[in-house]
């Protein structure tokens, strides 16, 4: 949402209003800033109030908040202006700098999804004797407002379940790049097949796609029970 309001794709928003740089070096405020307060105003009217009657309810609103923060900033801190990377382009004498243009913008989206993923690998179970605040299921461990929670374990997706997953074996794997974590330490069968497929493919004028037929064998992979 913030850069889709600096690119302009947004009717209701425009550029970063941002608060006013010191003007070291001569730097100049200007470019377009991604609208990090629109945007966080508008996520936060889209996902409308959580309720908190109960353990599962905070935790969700919990995890809201941990994501809408994540999402919002460059190191997955707080919310604010500081936390925004500043980019600049000179404009001096053969890029001599003496004058620059600067904006701030958000991180990268793969930077936030290392983020996301770093908390949900980090993430706490909790609990509560009277099912309304979390408590962490550690003495040790308090969850702070930048850590991800849950209530219940995941299932295991290795075995065959009712409701959560056909389990794995049988699946098709790749040696030495999946088998090991798909196949859940059980190992795989290798079958040797003759395969038949389209190959030296070719334009011919006009309008077709003339192919050989190729035979080959390969080894399939597949997951033990």
């Amino acid at each position: 949402m913030a850069k889709a309001c600096s690119a302009g794709r947004m009717e209701r928003c425009t550029c970063d209003e941002a608060p006013d740089l010191e003007n070291r070096e001569a730097w100049q405020w200007g470019g377009c800033g991604d609208n990090l307060k629109y945007s966080n105003k508008f996520v936060k009217e889209f996902l409308g109030k959580k309720s908190d009657r109960d353990l599962r309810a905070r935790v969700d609103l919990h995890n809201t908040n941990v994501g809408i923060k994540v999402g919002t900033s460059l190191y997955g801190t707080c919310i604010s202006f500081q936390d925004m990377k500043t980019t600049c382009k000179c404009h001096g004498v053969s890029g001599s700098c003496t004058v620059r243009t600067c904006w701030r913008q958000l991180s990268p989206f793969h930077e936030i999804g290392k983020q996301l993923k770093q908390k949900y690998e980090t993430s706490l179970k909790v609990g509560s004797t009277t099912n309304e605040k979390p408590v962490s299921g550690h003495s040790d461990q308090i969850p702070r407002t930048t850590d991800l929670i849950y209530i219940d374990d995941s299932p295991s997706f290795c075995r065959m379940s009712r409701f959560f997953s056909p389990g794995t074996a049988g699946r098709r794997c790749y040696k030495d790049k999946n088998c090991e974590s798909i196949c859940c330490g059980r190992g795989h069968n290798t079958q040797s097949k003759v395969v038949t497929r389209p190959c030296q493919c070719q334009v011919r004028w006009c309008c077709y796609v003339e192919c050989k037929q190729c035979t080959q064998r390969e080894e399939v992979y597949t997951c033990k029970d």
